[in-house]
């Protein structure tokens, strides 16, 4: 089945020029032109992968994305014309899991689209190959935690806890490396297939996780000057 990319911005030609470089992909594209209509096609489609654009009239991308992580986990690529890191963390830390400047490379934008269903694809053979345990509930602290492979959900007590995309893969990067130091390098270059990028994403997503695990944000401990370990206490059998 087909990828479904939804393009939302208000400008119709940067929508255009996104779709028309996608085309040749092997996806299904649908496109917004407004926030609000972003909303009401997320509510009503499925899709594996939104672009966003920070700068729309009414409701912004940014209040777009707070009400798209209230349930959804949708990759997220934003678009903005501004580029101060505090333009970045702000919108790494709702939720988004990419993050390009305006005027952008139509190339690199759709080199990052197919590096994330390659990865998206890898990552779920990977899971169900290499390590079959962790599809198990797995023991963490004082709180059972369960990773779904196939839906990317991550669930605490039974209760779907809210991760996007680029959360879940880390999560599950450090737990497939059980009490295994993993460096920002390694987690960066694993989840974003880089090898240079801003490591400072990787400071914001961790402490996104960590949040949103609560009680459990003990199962990753910071190596300081380093990187960040899983410690896994045992599985739930």
């Amino acid at each position: 089945m087909n990828k479904t990319i939804l393009i939302a911005d208000d400008e119709r030609d940067i929508v255009r020029l996104i779709a028309d470089s996608l085309s040749f992909e092997p996806f299904h594209l649908l496109m917004a032109y407004s926030g609000k209509e972003a909303l009401e096609i997320l509510e009503t489609e499925p899709v594996d992968f939104l672009i966003l654009d920070i700068m729309m009239p009414g409701f912004g991308g940014l209040e777009v994305l707070r009400r798209i992580r209230e349930n959804n986990p949708v990759h997220i690529l934003l678009l903005s014309a501004m580029d101060r890191d505090i333009d970045k963390v702000t919108g790494f830390e709702i939720g988004a899991d990419d993050y390009m400047t305006k005027p952008f490379s139509v190339e690199e934008l759709v080199s990052k689209v197919r590096a994330h269903f390659r990865k998206m694809d890898r990552l779920e053979r990977n899971w169900k190959s290499d390590t079959p345990d962790l599809l198990n509930p797995v023991q963490t602290a004082d709180e059972p935690l369960m990773l779904n492979p196939s839906s990317f959900e991550v669930f605490q007590f039974g209760e779907r806890l809210d991760f996007s995309a680029k959360e879940f893969q880390i999560l599950y990067y450090l737990a497939s490396h059980p009490n295994q130091v993993l460096s920002r390098e390694q987690i960066y270059e694993h989840v974003w297939g880089d090898e240079h990028g801003d490591y400072n994403t990787v400071t914001v997503h961790i402490k996104n996780i960590r949040k949103k695990l609560g009680k459990s944000c003990d199962v990753i401990k910071t190596i300081w000057g380093y990187g960040y370990k899983f410690i896994l206490r045992g599985l739930v059998k």
